[in-house]
């Protein structure tokens, strides 16, 4: 008995320091929540964790507020056939004309409880029929009211009650390197969300459109993400996604969005005009250049210098001269000939502007009454998506 005891104790001796030497190096084997899974495997599970509880770094609010108001739309358009299909020697040659539709896959945003969407006017251009699928998977037929090429624009209407409505942000506070999502629906997957940052603000001069303004961004944008949402992370619309720059046709973390302070004013013209009024003053601009300079004989350093004025046109009446250089258009300061673009185009046709010019060395002003900017043709680019 006395030996079967002193067995017992050195057994329970032994058990207690292995106890006590795993609790000192290996605490984890302790602690950890083991569950056997037919006797033969174990495994480590993480603790239960709050459901409603954020994630330290998490988007998901932006993205929940947000992405109820962003639309899938798709398009078609009756195919085109030629005069010449029916010829015999015409199907020869070039086989028999197909009769599909055209299919154009795109996105939208709805900005208000009446229906209205923003989306680009290259997904909705020239199509006969536009479906518009809400993400709670709901459809309805989409009505173009009003399209403005020349920001690549359009606004569609659709009728559906209880629409969820985005939030419209201030894109005019975005700085470089703020968080930003991109929502849409790329390559018809179904609603998608990318992250990224604001990479550069103001861009232009890239062929893209007549009025260029764009954010750039590193957030994935692809084809389908055409007129989806660029929101901040408070969930608020800054843009509206419209191209990519790519030499695959995917993206490559260089994507462009119209900011939603122009949007926002193109969305309030349509749909109270059914168009979108510009001014214009009918002049051939161009940046400032020191050989520019020196053939018009002016001393400016800065503006935009004149080197056609059209006969009888707005500026051409208000004493406008080739080799003037405007420096300022009303209280908008110019330096190049998009800040000048741009500036013109905000004024209302009709209403006198006071522009600030030098011509050689005098510095004046002159008042100018811009007339109604004429439409231009649709300007297309290689890398819109």
């Amino acid at each position: 008995m006395k030996r079967t005891w002193l067995l017992f104790a050195q057994a329970v001796t032994v058990m207690l320091a292995a106890y006590f030497v795993v609790a000192t190096l290996k605490p984890e084997w302790i602690g950890r929540r083991a569950t056997s899974l037919g006797g033969v495997v174990s495994v480590i599970e993480a603790p239960a964790s709050n459901p409603s509880a954020m994630t330290p770094g998490s988007l998901s609010a932006a993205a929940k507020k947000a992405s109820p108001a962003v639309v899938s739309i798709n398009t078609s358009k009756a195919a085109r056939r030629s005069p010449r299909s029916d010829d015999p020697w015409f199907r020869f040659f070039f086989g028999d004309q197909g009769d599909q539709p055209q299919i154009g896959l795109g996105s939208g945003v709805i900005v208000s409880a009446d229906g209205y969407i923003l989306t680009n006017n290259h997904v909705v251009e020239g199509a006969d029929e536009i479906d518009v699928t809400l993400n709670d998977s709901r459809h309805a037929r989409g009505k173009v009211i009003g399209t403005d090429p020349d920001t690549d624009l359009a606004v569609l209407k659709i009728e559906l009650d209880k629409l969820p409505v985005v939030v419209l942000g201030n894109s005019d506070n975005l700085q470089v390197g703020d968080q930003v999502l991109a929502i849409g629906n790329p390559f018809g997957v179904g609603q998608t969300v990318t992250s990224g940052i604001v990479s550069a603000l103001g861009r232009n001069q890239l062929g893209i459109n007549t009025f260029e303004n764009f954010i750039q961004t590193d957030a994935a944008i692809n084809p389908g993400n055409s007129g989806g949402a660029l929101v901040d992370v408070n969930g608020n619309l800054e843009g509206i996604n419209t191209a990519i720059y790519s030499r695959s046709g995917g993206s490559m973390g260089i994507g462009f969005a119209i900011p939603v302070s122009t949007a926002k004013q193109v969305l309030e013209d349509i749909v109270k005009e059914g168009k979108v009024t510009r001014g214009w003053i009918g002049v051939e601009p161009n940046d400032l250049s020191p050989e520019l300079a020196e053939t018009f004989g002016v001393k400016a350093r800065k503006g935009v210098i004149i080197t056609g004025v059209l006969q009888n046109g707005p500026a051409a009446r208000a004493g406008v001269r080739p080799g003037d250089v405007i420096t300022g258009v009303g209280e908008k300061q110019i330096g190049n000939v998009q800040e000048l673009l741009t500036a013109v185009a905000g004024l209302k046709p009709g209403d006198a502007t006071r522009f600030a010019l030098q011509r050689g060395s005098d510095k004046m002003e002159l008042d100018v009454t811009p007339g109604l900017r004429p439409r231009n043709p649709v300007r297309r680019a290689p890398q819109t998506e």
